[in-house]
């Protein structure tokens, strides 16, 4: 099935302008560029210079950022004309020309560093999740990001393994219910017996969901989630209405064994597996038959990915 096409959301672009607005104002010590100052610049640069310069890719890889530099320049520079070769989600070969920023070469020194930060930093993310995403081709299991992401920078980064083909866990804690092993070990000190321990928190799970929908963003189709550690704990929860399980750091041998009992007891609920994933393990996870493969390492891991901007002045 073809994936669909990363959004740029509304949210996402919000979130972007907070983001772009603080990277300026840690540059040029204000939130514009006609009240902040570049000191190099203003120092060589005449006022009136016109100029282009190319955002070039130094590196093989999957390209995010582009709609970011677009809101960039709309907002602080909106003289600086960009075109645009290479759209966020698509390849990009070493020395090919992403786009190019055309107009006064005040803003386009003054906004160049902020630009390239950015996009950099989410080609790296991007690039990192397609080379996972391409070592599972040829299995039915996806990618999935966490929420182990920069403060502030969420959806952004989200959007960005999206441009590299991975799937979007959920956003934050408002919009799916995830049960963790620390919520379980609370859970404990409300219930009688262990065996009511994952029955009762799921029947109470499922009951607030059905309470709140009116106010929930996904309303009553709320995603519920419960992480086990062992395959007893599994075998009770496929007994449960929750939706996914998450196996969490169970071996290969395990997680075959975990779908076999999936398929045996409650074939709808999906598996999905977590902890100890990286680029030498997941083909082995994706073959063991879960659906859903979550790996922190696409976004506090990527490294930035190598963009230069090749400068020409205008003729």
């Amino acid at each position: 099935m073809k994936k669909e096409e990363p959004i740029f959301s509304k949210s996402t672009q919000r979130d972007c302008l907070q983001l772009i607005e603080m990277a300026i104002l840690e540059d040029i010590n204000a939130t514009d560029l006609a009240s902040g100052v570049d000191c190099t610049t203003a120092a060589i640069v005449p006022g009136s210079a016109h100029a282009t310069a190319a955002f070039v890719s130094r590196s093989d890889g999957i390209i995010c950022g582009v709609e970011v530099v677009k809101l960039a320049l709309q907002h602080w520079a909106p003289n600086v004309e960009l075109t645009v070769n290479i759209d966020d989600g698509e390849r990009v070969d070493a020395g090919q020309t992403i786009g190019g920023m055309s107009g006064l070469a005040h803003d386009i020194l003054t906004m160049e560093r902020t630009c390239l930060n950015f996009m950099c930093r989410l080609s790296g993310i991007s690039s990192l999740t397609h080379q996972f995403v391409d070592r599972i081709s040829e299995t039915s299991a996806c990618v999935l990001d966490t929420r182990k992401t920069t403060p502030g920078w969420r959806r952004l980064e989200k959007y960005a393994v999206a441009c590299g083909g991975g799937e979007n866990h959920r956003m934050g804690l408002y919009d799916a219910i995830m049960i963790k092993d620390n919520h379980l070990a609370f859970f404990r000190t409300q219930v009688r017996e262990e065996d009511e321990v994952i029955p009762v928190a799921i029947r109470n799970a499922k009951s607030w969901i059905d309470a709140h929908a009116n106010v929930l963003p996904n309303g009553e189709a709320t995603v519920l989630q419960l992480e086990v550690d062992t395959l007893e704990q599994l075998r009770v929860a496929l007994k449960t209405d929750c939706d996914i399980v998450l196996l969490d750091n169970m071996s290969s041998e395990q997680l075959r064994e975990a779908v076999e009992i999936r398929n045996q007891i409650s074939p709808e609920i999906m598996l999905e597996a977590s902890g100890g994933v990286n680029l030498d393990t997941i083909v082995k996870i994706a073959k063991t038959g879960v659906e859903r493969i979550s790996v922190g390492a696409v976004t506090h891991s990527a490294t930035n990915f190598d963009i230069g901007l090749d400068w020409e002045m205008a003729k």
